[in-house]
């Protein structure tokens, strides 16, 4: 027991180890009968995914989060009833008189609310808290909620007000909903017989709606919509014509109802459907795992869709397995133990190699998900904003072990768990819109250059915030203590520079790698656009973003080789330049300006100008109040006789 400080860093390595293999075990026995189910494999957004992704997206869309809070009105002490995003599918799309009661749109905004008719307190009688509601909430002003989206959607997006915004949002979220609701078409009775029968009525229906409004005649608006919203639902039946040939695709369930309604024997796939739908809605989860499982095999058999099948199965897995959420544990795990190191060097040594042993598990676990990815979309790792985030925290943990290799005082570890977990927090905001993995733009339909020029640059984003973070430590150590001037201590009671200089040769260090990443990226973006736009440098917004970066990370180092800037100067400098590349990133990919605009966000303006704001902030405190010199008092030269205390 004398050792203990000796193993319990591996042992605390170990403990979380195998808290990440766990997720690896087969589903609880609760969970089997839709642990099949979620493997189906559908077409969504032009991606081949399994359900369990398709559901997972949907839910975070509709309430910000990957599960279904049955009894949202509950405190978490008296236990509500939490479900998964494939569970709740299962029962809205096979159960929906049952699903519809369920409160999963989230709605904040309290126009909405009150266009709605929705309470605004919380009620285990109206089933919900105040801030979730149901399908069947929303049906009773469901007209009025309608024309008001139509009113929201012409208003352009960057005139619209917060309740405009959180209509438009809603009504997006509706329209989820019901491509789940609508997903198995006429299979989701359990009687496909009877189903095909009462679902062709609705088509024809629909058919004659839109055939009167198209001569301008009276219609019947409820079964247009009807037949609408069928045909905005994902692809769920297989290619199955090979007669077609490379126009074989992925049907909707109306469009194979069509092709039955024409004499043709309904495809497999909807007698599967409709199995798994009377085993759900009699309470038989072996039935319904049985089908599924059924199904699956139906599938595989068939060469053509058996690598579908298979990655439908890997992607199921690796939800499970969320490295990215259990990074983030990891990296605040590992920045607690850093913390303890910092109070006491001597006394918790150990706690800094646990910390450090805890950040290779992060890389570890960060590094198998951002393969997987790769392996998963057949790309190079920085595909979209999301990849990006995740890529940033990445080379963020790598830069931070080098640094802690170098220096052994702990710094590395909490740069790199700060940065990491920040990243990986952005990552989950933008998780929010919907599929991360969806098929690039035309534009960007590039391996090479996704593998050069995006990878090099990101590299750039990355090294730039790692250095902006060691700037911002040493502002706020020197703004609310005076340890910049104190010599560091080892864990073995071994004394280095003081902390100002140390962190002072950590930034120039990680900038130098900055300047010569985002520099060699800008360039090969250049080549990229002469090869897609015929022409080298466009004064693009994006272009002239990339160039900002490298020439103020330029600007830090000659401020520092010309002694124009000193320790403090360089931290400043420094925080300035998460600025600068926030607004390469983000600033312009979201924004809606330039030839890289891929999507205005409204709440990422907001984000953004919250992000620089704080960072001047920090500078303005590095430079009014922050003890910068790293010479301890006692070695300070005292004033001259006679010099006023002012002077001094």
């Amino acid at each position: 027991m004398k050792n203990w400080k000796q193993w319990s860093p591996l042992a605390i390595t170990v403990l979380f180890a195998a808290w990440i293999l766990s997720a690896f075990r087969l589903p609880a026995e609760k969970d089997v009968q839709s642990h099949a189910f979620g493997r189906i494999p559908m077409v969504e957004k032009g991606r081949h995914q399994p359900l369990d992704s398709f559901a997972r997206n949907a839910l975070m869309q509709i309430r910000e989060k990957q599960t279904a809070n049955y009894e949202p009105w509950k405190g978490s002490f008296d236990k509500p009833k939490i479900v998964g995003a494939t569970d709740w599918a299962l029962e809205v799309a096979f159960k929906p008189e049952l699903g519809d009661t369920r409160p999963i749109f989230r709605i904040d905004n309290p126009d909405v609310k009150t266009l709605l008719g929705l309470s605004f307190e919380a009620s285990a009688e109206k089933k919900t808290d105040g801030k979730h509601y149901s399908w069947n909430d929303l049906q009773g002003r469901y007209g009025e909620f309608k024309a008001e989206a139509r009113r929201a959607f012409g208003v352009l997006t960057d005139n619209r007000n917060a309740y405009e915004r959180a209509l438009t949002e809603l009504w997006n979220a509706t329209g989820i909903y019901k491509q789940v609701r609508n997903l198995f078409g006429p299979a989701a009775t359990g009687d496909l017989t009877q189903g095909l029968r009462d679902y062709l009525a609705k088509v024809q229906a629909g058919r004659a709606a839109f055939n009167a409004q198209m001569e301008n005649q009276p219609f019947d608006a409820a079964a247009l919509d009807w037949i609408n919203d069928q045909l905005t639902a994902p692809l769920i039946v297989p290619a199955h014509r090979p007669e077609l040939g490379d126009k074989d695709e992925w049907l909707r369930a109306i469009q194979e109802t069509m092709i039955a309604e024409q004499g043709g024997k309904p495809h497999f796939s909807l007698t599967s459907f409709a199995e798994m739908a009377a085993g759900y809605r009699a309470g038989d989860a072996a039935a319904l795992r049985k089908a599924s499982e059924s199904y699956l095999g139906l599938l595989a058999g068939n060469d053509t869709f058996k690598k579908t099948v298979a990655k439908s199965v890997r992607e199921q897995r690796f939800n499970n397995i969320e490295p990215f959420y259990k990074g983030m544990i990891l990296c605040v795990v590992a920045f607690l133990f850093a913390l303890m190191f910092w109070i006491s060097p001597r006394r918790f040594g150990w706690a800094r190699r646990a910390a450090v042993w805890l950040m290779v598990l992060t890389f570890i676990v960060h590094l198998g998900g951002q393969i997987f990815r790769m392996v998963q979309e057949g790309r190079p790792p920085v595909t979209n904003l999301y990849s990006s985030a995740i890529f940033i925290g990445l080379m963020a943990v790598l830069f931070g072990l080098l640094l802690e290799r170098v220096f052994p005082h702990g710094i590395g570890v909490i740069v790199a768990a700060t940065v990491d977990f920040c990243a990986l927090l952005i990552a989950h905001h933008l998780a929010r819109g919907g599929d991360t993995m969806i098929m690039l733009q035309a534009v960007l339909d590039t391996n090479f250059w996704l593998a050069t020029h995006v990878v090099t640059v990101t590299l750039g984003y990355a090294a730039t915030y790692v250095a902006g973070f060691l700037a911002i430590l040493y502002v706020v150590l020197g703004t609310f203590t005076s340890r910049l001037a104190e010599p560091l201590e080892s864990e073995g009671g071994k004394t280095d520079r003081p902390l100002g200089q140390v962190l002072t040769t950590m930034t120039y260090a990680i900038i130098c790698f900055a300047v010569l990443f985002s520099f060699i990226g800008t360039v090969l973006g250049g080549i990229w656009a002469d090869q897609s736009w015929g022409r080298f440098w466009g004064w693009d917004v994006k272009e002239n973003g990339a160039l900002m970066i490298v020439l103020w990370n330029a600007i830090v180092l000659h401020a520092r080789w010309g002694g124009i800037a000193k320790e403090r100067g360089i931290a400043c400098l420094a925080i300035a330049g998460n600025i600068v590349t926030s607004w390469s990133w983000f600033g312009v990919n979201m924004l809606g300006i330039g030839l890289h605009s891929y999507g205005f966000m409204g709440a990422a303006f907001v984000a953004l100008v919250l992000f620089c704001a704080s960072q001047l902030v920090l500078i303005v405190m590095g430079r009014l109040a922050c003890r910068a010199e790293s010479v301890p008092r006692s070695q300070k030269s005292a004033p001259p006789a006679g010099a006023s205390p002012v002077a001094a």
